[in-house]
């Protein structure tokens, strides 16, 4: 387990320059002035401007750049805004509320998302079945910042269940109204794909071959049914972490939510790519630390796969 671990940390060295670089790459080729509106409504004096290119290398071909910036990041160093501003300081005071709605995000869709896909999966055919297969279609074909304005504006402003907008430091509770508009798209689809699993694997030979030997229904589900089930839906929420972090700007907009959505929306207006390249170098860090976990897990759930 401990040379696999290690084998995939080395190789997620490449997979983190390659995607780093494209990202950097992306923002680079963004057109426009970046010094444009820095002084106002007339344009900035050249002197300020050379100033500003020299300081931050922009006159560099796009490979010196990237090299520039991966050693100062390989430091802690995430760069500086042309504010002044540490890239650094601004991810760290908006990236803790939005990793908590992330997290209360993933664990509402993986405890509905599951516990529906199970019981709609042992029991097709129902009149719940066939409520949470219409359910599940209604939040997948509606768009997120419609369900966003729909729970803003019933629990919200009508029935005043929740506060319509979260406080500048939000508790756990402010965000479960938010955390459940972000993750109702990824909770349709985790229910969905965990019913076909369980159907499919309810008709496998492993199950019968249990049934036979007597075991008890309850043995059967949570021993053997349930962990060779619910490996393609860790492999769905594995992933997911990062999407829903990197998906938050609709919800944080809808809710006033001070996180990394509206600093990349704010960094993107005023032509910031650094602060747009620090925030997605740290989605990319998620996405392949997770990936890392998901394999780590499948090991876990079925011992027939060995991580050699």
């Amino acid at each position: 387990m401990g040379r696999y671990v290690l084998r995939r940390l080395l190789q997620l060295v490449p997979v983190f320059i390659g995607t780093t670089f494209l990202i950097y790459a992306l923002v680079w080729a963004i057109p426009g002035d970046p010094f444009a509106a820095k002084c106002g409504d007339r344009p900035c004096p050249p002197a300020y401007v050379a100033e500003m290119r020299e300081k931050f290398h922009l006159d560099d071909n796009i490979f010196s750049q990237y090299f520039q910036y991966l050693g100062n990041l390989l430091t802690g160093d995430f760069g500086e805004t042309f504010s002044g501003l540490q890239v650094s300081e601004l991810i760290a005071d908006a990236y803790p509320t939005t990793i908590r709605l992330a997290l209360l995000a993933l664990l509402i869709e993986a405890v509905i998302g599951l516990a529906a896909g199970v019981f709609t999966g042992l029991r097709g055919g129902g009149f719940l079945d066939n409520l949470v297969l219409v359910s599940t279609l209604f939040l997948i074909a509606v768009p997120v910042f419609v369900t966003g304005f729909v729970v803003q504006t019933f629990l919200g402003l009508r029935w005043g269940i929740i506060s319509p907008t979260v406080s500048i430091d939000p508790t756990w509770g402010e965000l479960i109204a938010p955390a459940f508009v972000l993750g109702s798209l990824s909770m349709a689809y985790v229910t969905r794909l965990m019913r076909t699993s369980i159907a499919e694997n309810q008709r496998a030979d492993y199950v019968r071959t249990a049934v036979a030997k007597g075991l008890t229904p309850r043995r059967v589900v949570g021993v053997h049914l349930l962990r060779n089930s619910a490996i393609p839906v860790i492999t769905f929420l594995g992933t997911d972490l990062g999407a829903l972090m990197g998906g938050a700007i609709v919800t944080e907009g809808i809710f006033n939510i001070r996180g990394i959505g509206g600093l990349v929306f704010r960094a993107i207006v005023t032509k910031e790519g650094i602060t747009v390249t620090g925030v997605v170098v740290l989605l990319v860090i998620v996405y392949l630390l997770m990936n890392l976990l998901v394999d780590v897990l499948y090991a876990v759930l079925d011992p027939r796969i060995r991580l050699d």
